[in-house]
Parts: structure tokens; C-alpha cells; sequence
């Protein structure tokens, strides 16, 4: 069973900076990608940024030049750092995977389907 946690978020005034962590646990092998999704109040969860285990990065032009995602591939871990927050970024922030590779009784299985965390609230402002 793979779970992910998110933690970091928060109160922030505007201009201010958050670092936002996402840890995968479970008999995880590998991760092909992780990202990050945010869904503000009355709209659709939009894509914000995603990273892949070789080191790929993409952005949504929201973000681009203030948010930087980063990973930790050893401890499936995914981070991102928000810079220069702006109202427009309130939302509850989510964390994605897919792509896992697991283990199950000493076999290595592939997860199809993608998993969710639990979501982490960023508010910003003054």
C-alpha cells in the first residue's frame, strides 16, 4: 500500500516564501514521477509542477520563475518551494505519483494507477 503525506503549509503574507515536503512510504522500489496539483476554492485542480526520477522538471506558467520542485529519490520524497507568493496561489495543495514500482511478497509489482496525498492548505495573505 503506498500512502503519501504532505506537510508544509500554512499562513503566508504576500511576497513570503513555503517550502511544502510530499513523502511516499510503503514497499516502494521506484517512483517514475511525482508532482504537485492545487485546487482553489470554486475552481479545478490544476497541475503546478512535476518531477521525474531522472531528474526532469516542468512548470505551469503560473509558476514559472517563483516555485522550484525538487525530489529525493532514495527517500521518495518530493519538495516544493514556493517563492513570492501571490493571493492568486491559495489552494489546497496536492501531491501526486505514479509510475511505482513496488515490492509485494518479494515479487516487483507495477501500480498503474496514480495516488493521491491527503492535500495541505496555502493560504496567502495580508
Amino acid at each position: 500500500q503506498v500512502q503519501l503525506v504532505e506537510s508544509g503549509g500554512g499562513l503566508v503574507q504576500p511576497g513570503g516564501s513555503l517550502r511544502l515536503s510530499c513523502a511516499a512510504s510503503g514497499s516502494i522500489l521506484r517512483i517514475n514521477a511525482m508532482g504537485w496539483y492545487r485546487q482553489a476554492p470554486g475552481k479545478q485542480r490544476e497541475l503546478v509542477a512535476t518531477y521525474t526520477s531522472g531528474g526532469s522538471t516542468k512548470y505551469a506558467d503560473s509558476v514559472a520563475g517563483r516555485f522550484t520542485i525538487s525530489g529525493d529519490n532514495p527517500k521518495n520524497t518530493v519538495y516544493l518551494q514556493m517563492n513570492s507568493l501571490e493571493p492568486e496561489d491559495t489552494a489546497v495543495y496536492y501531491c501526486n505519483a505514479g509510475g511505482i514500482y513496488y515490492s509485494d511478497s518479494g515479487q516487483t509489482r507495477y501500480r498503474y494507477s496514480e495516488v493521491w496525498g491527503q492535500g495541505t492548505l496555502v493560504t496567502v495573505s495580508s
